[in-house]
């Protein structure tokens, strides 16, 4: 894929020829944060219904005093920005700068992707560009637009980096496609099912005589070998084997599971979102409905449901790992009243069921243990977190933290700090606690659709930024990618 101008046409996203499997992929280890907690810089990338790519800088100092910068202010997309991908930065290598890839998807059928600096900006000679801007300003010439890709034909609503190597993309034209960022070449494209028409559900947006269609969301197992994938008309989620890019299974959700999730009989009852976490029991995942989620067991046995009386709708769901030794994690939940929930789902914290009043005998599910919340009234948050990103910081002395940007609909990101003790200790009572710490919030003044954040890395000693040292590394990360896929 070639560098293109805003004006230029279509061809420059023009996919090559699909093969029929993906090659095998070497898991990417997380990146790990700074070794020194504070002062740290967090880079936020926000979209946006009104089509802006927005990136900025948290800046935390050690007594959690936040500065906020903006860093780039793209005009993206001809429409709406509906998801956002950051890939693992590159390899460091002596005297070079790393940096990181950032995928964005629209409505507008396009995936635009940027190259954008792992290191916190030069604040050398950015001083007066700040003093006459109404908001501070530190631009870095490494931050800028590498190109389009045009293989889909509906609106983009999921984006993932497995690996450095690879973009998985889902649309509404039913496809997830296994794109190689090498030369942004399509290695595989999945085709979902289109959904028989069954009458018009309620709030059915397609058009006259179709059906709903479309991958609602997908989430990649940790092997790099499964995908699990949930679909708009569906009342199903899809097992995909990646190594060879065919479907493995399809699990229907049955009437008692749509039941435990708050789905109605004239509810659409199709999952809205998945994603793969990692307990002290095991692999497990969770998909996400309306206004509740069923966790299930590696060998896709519903194992609880998540959210307490009363349901409020959710809008993003993902597991925070707190002991990454003991695979000790925490569903996290955002919701509609401007909250984050977080949740165990271990075996011994689960709140079994009563008997159903129907008589047969039946009992509910287990209920995950509800053992803390941020945000919210309290700190003065009303509305819903639209997506929100846990970022893990290592602290002195094994003290470590997160640190969480949340987007709200009002345009409004907020960044928390939370402490890693603040989960242990409320996980040992039976009160939900209030956690977590609001260190500033930052009008972006576009109503924010999609967050992502990483922690910056510390920029190495005698290393210079220049405007042209990012121009074209293709040869550099043609043998990057040929390792990651040995």
């Amino acid at each position: 894929m070639g560098k293109r101008k805003r004006t230029d046409g279509a061809s420059n996203g023009a996919p090559a020829q699909e093969s029929n499997s993906t090659k095998k992929t070497k898991r990417t280890e997380p990146s790990t944060s700074p070794s020194s907690s504070f002062p740290l810089t967090v880079q936020v990338v926000t979209g946006s219904y009104d089509r802006i790519l927005h990136g900025l800088t948290a800046t935390i100092s050690t007594d959690d005093q936040v500065e906020f910068a903006d860093t780039f202010l793209f005009n993206a997309h001809n429409s709406a920005i509906r998801c956002l991908a950051l890939s693992p930065p590159s390899a460091p290598e002596p005297g070079k700068l790393q940096k990181v890839m950032l995928a964005s998807g629209s409505s507008d059928e396009r995936i635009n992707v940027y190259n954008i600096s792992a290191h916190p900006p030069n604040r050398k000679n950015q001083d007066v560009l700040s003093s006459v801007a109404p908001r501070k300003i530190l631009e870095n010439p490494k931050n800028r637009e590498i190109g389009t890709l045009l293989h889909h034909s509906s609106t983009i609503t999921k984006l993932s980096f497995p690996t450095k190597s690879k973009l998985i993309s889902a649309s509404e034209d039913s496809t997830i496609a296994v794109t190689r960022t090498r030369d942004w070449s399509v290695l595989s494209t999945i085709k979902a099912p289109i959904p028989k028409p069954q009458g018009r559900p309620s709030g059915d947006t397609a058009a006259l005589g179709a059906t709903p269609a479309g991958v609602n969301d997908f989430a990649v197992h940790p092997s790099m070998k499964l995908m699990i994938s949930v679909s708009r008309g569906e009342r199903c989620m899809r097992l995909w084997n990646l190594m060879t890019a065919k479907k493995a299974g399809v699990l229907n959700f049955n009437r008692d599971m749509l039941q435990e999730v708050g789905e109605g009989k004239h509810s659409l009852g199709e999952g809205r979102e998945v994603v793969w976490g990692s307990t002290e029991d095991g692999d497990e995942f969770c998909v996400g409905f309306d206004r509740d989620a069923l966790v299930f067991g590696m060998d896709s046995t519903p194992k609880c449901r998540v959210m307490p009386e009363p349901r409020k709708k959710i809008h993003k769901l993902c597991y925070t790992v707190i002991d990454a030794t003991n695979d000790s994690s925490l569903l996290a939940v955002s919701t509609e009243d401007g909250r984050i929930l977080f949740f165990s789902t271990k075996s011994e914290d689960l709140a079994h069921g009563k008997p159903t009043s129907e008589g047969k005998g039946k009992s509910s599910l287990p209920l995950a243990k509800f053992i803390a919340q941020l945000g919210g009234k309290d700190v003065g948050v009303s509305g819903r977190i639209k997506d929100f990103t846990a970022v893990r910081v290592e602290g002195k002395d094994g003290k470590d933290s997160f640190v969480i940007a949340a987007g709200s609909s009002d345009g409004k990101l907020r960044v928390f700090k939370v402490t890693v003790a603040e989960f242990e200790d409320a996980r040992k009572l039976k009160k939900v606690q209030t956690i977590g710490k609001l260190l500033g919030t930052y009008e972006t003044q576009n109503r924010i659709t999609c967050v992502e954040a990483f922690a910056m890395i510390p920029r190495p000693e005698g290393v210079e930024e220049s405007e042209d040292e990012f121009e074209d590394d293709s040869e550099e990360e043609e043998n990057e990618d040929e390792k990651d896929e040995d």
